[in-house]
């Protein structure tokens, strides 16, 4: 049974199986192809005694046809039937699907257009054949016409069933893309944003290993569509969960000619050090000198080309992964003498969340897949703060409030973030309390010498009680943001003006689990 929307190579497959005397059904277009070659087809038509009908959406839809398919060569109930009711003995089917996606691709295409385009018999086909594969051989696809062509030429036409069992696994995967893709079509239909690219479609990746070495691992994906890798060693498994979180958190500053140049360094998801300065070379000290002895291992990414001046102080500690959106050539040859050393150029597309522009981000668990709305929001930025306590906050302590609130934004809960000047002091971060949180974050910047006084503080969710202000303050910290919405907000005020502290609610809780 052949029965294909695309010709290309089919012309030898027919002419060998000629060769071999085999019987040939077909239908239309297909069946003139085959006889415009000299080789006899025989009509659908002509062995199910019924035309194509409705348009063509039913020709091969037929016991006489999907028995000749579907019956077992070793049952003997299923011969007798085949032989009562005259249905042939159909051994190889080579089908392929009406091509949607390109339909759907296609600008202008109408929802009836598209929706003719759903392949009916040829997807049953398939199933039909592959679920067969003991009795019958499945080419699905123009993929697997050389194969098919080699076994006919090397074998007279015959096929093992290794051989049929490999094909019928390249009919399922045909039969799952082609679904996925159309429901990804109604999908989106309802409204309801979906991958483009399904699991099945993706390009599938072997890593060296997971986030440890006795886990394996494999990425679904094209990374070449969001980076240019311009030197280095394979990324792995913990660099993806590092250049995922580094490339969220870029993104807050801005990628224009406007922006300011901004340098992040990021450890297990976190950041440890942020710094937005007027040139590259300084965003780059500065976020270094936020944790320098966290950064060592790390995974860098800034906003702006890196120039030889930041190449050479970038060299001189040990880090994994640096991503950028450009580097000068003089830039390259510093960072190129570490051979291992992963050197990716950003495209236009490395964006954050999913890929797709769907805006979703997916998350295995329990067994399942959930899924949600990106956190596109950073209070103070997006919506405007809500001054709560007698002493408001001037310009610049503003700056900084909007710039700790993107940190802690993409820092694990619970999360509490000190700033100062367009610097990352320090962060507590993943605490079961908050307190907890807040005390990790001072110990840590005081570690390094830093003055809190001055500092502004970023939570990234509200205080229960009055704890944190009161600790903040004691280490001069008199500047907070915060979501506010706990029932005892009024606490927290109360305390902050009786202690010339200034605090504004955004309204935005920023958990990251």
């Amino acid at each position: 049974m052949i029965s294909v929307f695309y010709k290309d190579g089919l012309a030898e497959i027919v002419t060998e199986l000629d060769k071999c005397g085999v019987k040939i059904y077909s239908t239309g277009g297909t069946q003139t192809f085959i006889e415009g070659l000299g080789v006899k087809a025989h009509a659908v038509e002509d062995l199910t005694g019924y035309p194509s009908v409705f348009g063509g959406r039913v020709k091969t839809l037929h016991p006489k046809v999907f028995g000749g398919i579907l019956y077992r060569r070793e049952n003997e109930a299923d011969l007798q039937q085949a032989a009562q009711y005259e249905i042939p003995e159909i051994d190889l089917v080579i089908v392929d699907l009406y091509p949607f996606e390109q339909t759907v691709a296609t600008p202008g295409a109408t929802e009836q257009q598209i929706i003719e385009k759903i392949d009916i018999g040829g997807i049953s086909l398939i199933r039909a054949a592959a679920k067969n594969f003991r009795d019958v051989a499945i080419v699905p696809s123009v993929d697997q016409y050389g194969y098919i062509l080699d076994l006919i030429k090397s074998q007279g036409g015959c096929t093992t069933l290794e051989q049929r069992r490999h094909l019928a696994a390249e009919a399922f995967n045909v039969s799952s893309h082609y679904d996925t893709a159309i429901f990804n079509y109604f999908n989106r239909q309802e409204g309801i944003p979906a991958f483009k690219q399904s699991f099945t479609e993706q390009r599938a990746t072997q890593l060296r290993y997971g986030e440890n070495p006795h886990q394996a691992a494999t990425f679904y994906g094209d990374l070449s569509a969001r980076f240019e890798q311009l030197h280095g060693k394979e990324i792995s498994y913990n660099n993806m969960l590092d250049m995922d979180a580094a490339v969220n958190l870029i993104g807050e500053f801005g990628t224009g000619a406007e922006a300011l140049p901004a340098f992040v360094i990021m450890k297990h998801n976190n950041a440890c050090g942020v710094a937005v300065r007027p040139t590259v070379v300084e965003a780059w000290t500065d976020a270094l000198a936020g944790d320098p002895v966290s950064a060592f291992g790390g995974v860098l990414i800034t906003n702006k080309t890196v120039d030889r001046a930041t190449a050479e102080k970038i060299n001189e500690i040990f880090f994994e992964v640096i991503m950028a959106p450009g580097f000068d050539a003089d830039a390259l040859e510093v960072l190129q003498t570490k051979k291992n050393r992963i050197i990716l150029k950003i495209k236009d597309s490395a964006a954050a969340g999913c890929g797709c522009g769907c805006g979703k981000q997916f998350r295995s668990l329990l067994g399942g897949v959930a899924v949600q709305e990106r956190d596109a929001k950073v209070g103070g930025q997006d919506s405007e703060v809500k001054q709560v306590t007698t002493k408001g906050v001037t310009d610049e302590e503003l700056k900084d409030l909007i710039f700790a609130n993107k940190i802690v934004k993409h820092s694990k809960s619970n999360a509490i973030v000190l700033a100062k000047n367009g610097m990352l002091l320090a962060s507590g971060i993943g605490q079961t309390s908050r307190v907890d949180s807040l005390r990790q974050a001072i110990a840590k910047a005081k570690s390094f010498g830093f003055d809190l006084r001055g500092a502004v503080l970023a939570s990234d969710a509200f205080f229960p009680f009055a704890d944190c202000a009161e600790i903040a303050h004691k280490e001069g910290i008199d500047t907070i943001i915060q979501p506010g919405g706990s029932v005892r907000d009024q606490d927290t005020i109360d305390y902050c003006n009786a202690n010339g502290m200034a605090m504004v609610f955004t309204g935005l809780r920023h958990f990251k689990h």
